[in-house]
């Protein structure tokens, strides 16, 4: 992690509260029609429709093994983009909650618990307390690495040119 006080948005998945740079969401959509696409992953939704564009949906829950549980009103797409396999890519990812904007100095970050833990350490950036919760900070390119989860095949890869700041 750098060392200048950075932003996060934060959302949470059960009674979880994660963290993932601002730089990395797109913007954050509440849930619509996710289209499912046979042979995917169980953490695979499916893909949704943005602007025009099919988007692939993953389930983040089901991707961090955590129990699957029916969507509600407060559920949102997180739409990331992501740095994977020299490409950028676009997917979204479904939370049961987004929270808000954080600003969160890297001094304020412990490294990831090395037992303990039911996450995968290569997920996690580090853990860092705001208040009475924990903030789990998630390295979201580790997450989709493609070469486990194989979403690049179906997420939106787009050439530098046509990535929109």
């Amino acid at each position: 992690m750098s060392t200048e006080i950075s932003q996060f948005i934060t959302f949470k998945l059960g009674n979880e509260l994660f963290a993932i740079p601002v730089d990395q969401v797109r913007e954050v959509l509440e849930l619509s029609i996710i289209t499912s696409v046979p042979t995917a992953r169980p953490y695979m939704r499916g893909v949704v429709n943005v602007r025009g564009r099919a988007i692939p949906v993953v389930d983040l829950k089901l991707r961090f093994g955590l129990p699957a549980a029916p969507d509600t009103l407060n559920t949102r797409i997180i739409v990331l983009e992501l740095f994977l396999d020299g490409e950028t890519a676009v997917l979204g990812g479904v939370a049961d909650s987004v929270h808000e904007v954080v600003e969160i100095d890297p001094a304020s970050v412990d490294p990831p618990p090395r037992i303990a833990t039911r996450w995968r350490a290569e997920f996690i950036k580090g853990m860092c307390s705001r208040g009475n919760d924990f903030i789990v900070m998630l390295d979201v390119n580790a997450v989709f690495n493609t070469d486990e989860s194989g979403l690049v095949v179906g997420a939106a890869v787009e050439s530098p040119e046509t990535v929109a700041v």
